[in-house]
Formats: C-alpha cells, structure tokens, sequence
C-alpha cells in the first residue's frame, strides 16, 4: 500500500522518515528551486545530497529520487525513480541502486572540477602574458576562453577627421595551449606586425 502524500506537510514528514530509515545523521531541508510539485533536500552527515520529489500530482504514489551535486552545469545528474510503498522502501532502493550512482557522479564531477581550475590556471597564464606584451589591453573572461582587446587611435592629438584605429583581438583557448589573433589597422602597422611574427617564427 502506498502512502498519501498530497500536500506539503505530508511530504516533509514523509521524507523525514526516509532520512531517519538512511541513517548516517540524515535531515531534511527545504527545497527551494524545485518548482514541478512537491519537493523535500535529504542530506547525511558526510555532506552527501539527494532531491525527493514528487513531479506529476496526478500520481503522487511516483517519486523521483536525484543526486545532488555540487555543481550541475557539466553533467546531468543521476536519478531514480521509486514508488512512496514505505519510507523504508524509499530508502532502501536509494541505497541499493542511487547511492553508487552518486559516488560515481560525484568522483566524475570532482575530476572534472579539477579539469577546469587547471585549465582556468593555464589559460589566465597565457592571457596575463599576451595582455603584458599589449600595454593597455582590456582582459575580458567568456565560458572557456579568454579575449584580450588593444587599441590605439592613430590620429595626432588634436586632429580631427575619420577615426583611424589599430587593433588586435586575442583569443586564448580553452587550455591556455593556443591563441588565435586577429589584428586590423593601417597596413603598414599590420604589416610589421606580421613581418615580426615571421621572424620570431624562423628564429
């Protein structure tokens, strides 16, 4: 037999039941951004979380059972579904089948963790060394990558007329392991600029 879990209370006091069946010092806490339907955060003594939820009214004897993880842009985090039978039920079947799940995702999200700062670390190496060799560069941070900008407006002070400036965008790649660069202006600035790339390049 299924339990009735309608409203809110009911549910809080269902997933109350499930932390104490988990054990490990489990409690329970608001779930505030889980907007489907009802909705309960059960957490353990280790730091571990998982989201309680009951996402279709129409059957609410159908829970959903996910892992949270610490940072869920990367990858999708692992879920089970369980019938509301018995908080011991529920308990059991997160313990036997989404609990490896978890560990496994958590280990994947650490590594992955670890990926990224090395790659932020390389990557900001190289754009702290492109923006010194451009004096006055603006440094601008996007998803995985780096832009840095220089300009210098050619113009004599004081004159007026058309704009004419040189310039040159910076692109740093994901790992600070290439740069792509593009440069404009006065042909004669853009020609020296490429004339020392070819001799740096043969050197």
């Amino acid at each position: 037999m299924t339990r009735e879990l309608i409203t809110q209370e009911q549910f809080d006091a269902f997933a109350d039941e499930v932390a104490r069946e988990l054990g490990t010092h489990c409690r329970t806490a608001e779930l505030s951004d889980y907007g489907r339907g009802l909705g309960r955060l059960v957490i353990d003594g280790d730091g571990r979380a998982l989201r309680l939820c009951q996402p279709d009214d129409l059957r609410p004897e159908r829970l959903k059972v996910y892992a949270a993880l610490p940072d869920e842009t990367e990858m999708i985090a692992p879920s089970i579904g369980v019938t509301a039978r018995s908080a011991r039920h529920v308990a059991r079947e997160i313990t036997r089948r989404l609990y490896p799940l978890h560990g496994e995702a958590a280990q994947r999200a650490a590594e992955l963790a670890a990926q990224q700062k090395a790659e932020e670390s390389g990557r900001r190496a190289v754009a702290e060394a492109v923006a010194g060799a451009l004096p006055g560069a603006r440094i601008e941070e996007q998803y995985r990558r780096t832009r840095i900008i220089w300009q210098h407006d050619t113009r004599p002070p004081g004159e007026r007329g058309p704009v004419q400036v040189d310039s040159v965008c910076a692109v740093v790649g994901v790992s600070g392991k290439s740069v792509r660069v593009e440069a404009s202006g006065r042909p004669s600035t853009v020609i020296s600029m490429l004339a020392a790339f070819a001799r740096t390049s043969q050197e």
